[in-house]
């Protein structure tokens, strides 16, 4: 949306992120980012737009790349790797989650995880509708966009009906629409 922090239009402000590093130390959101890094092993560096790296994650979950809890981004790859140009969206991905702790702070958790489960249910995809994933920007978080599985589309009127069923469903002596 025109005027938001991370619309195109208007890239992100030195003010936004220093706004966003504030109000997730305050909302206790960073400090479990790093409490976590550093529990599992990985090195704190700094990375650009006032956000940390936590560079070479080796738990099983979650199964990404990267993810991001408050303003850490937590990394299997190291911090170098995501700072690459060729990078660039994935670590503007991360950095709009970090925005979305400043706002939500813990209350991101459930809010997201509700949001994963309904993303999966309209498409076999945890990220493809999660409101937060499409914020922060899917394809550069390496998601895809799906489609809703048939019987969603179906509740929701974007398909429709098959030939053989708009004729069942016709009433005597209409026309075909073929």
């Amino acid at each position: 949306m025109p005027g938001h922090p991370h619309h195109p239009a208007h890239p992100p402000t030195r003010i936004w992120h220093l706004a966003r590093t504030v109000l997730t130390a305050v909302n206790g959101t960073t400090g479990f980012g790093l409490v976590l890094a550093i529990a599992t092993g990985a090195k704190i560096k700094r990375g650009r737009g006032g956000v940390l790296i936590a560079e070479g994650y080796r738990r099983k979950l979650p199964p990404a790349t990267c993810f991001t809890v408050g303003s850490v981004i937590i990394t299997r790859k190291t911090a170098d790797w995501l700072l690459a140009p060729e990078r660039e969206h994935l670590l503007r991905h991360e950095s709009r989650h970090a925005g979305q702790y400043a706002v939500l702070g813990p209350l991101f958790w459930p809010a997201y995880w509700l949001s994963c489960g309904y993303s999966y249910a309209m498409t076999g995809s945890y990220g493809t509708r999660n409101a937060f994933e499409k914020h922060a920007g899917l394809s550069g978080g390496g998601y895809r966009e799906r489609p809703l599985r048939p019987w969603a589309a179906r509740l929701s009127g974007r398909i429709r009906p098959s030939a053989a069923t708009a004729s069942r469903n016709r009433p005597p002596g209409t026309p075909s629409p073929h």
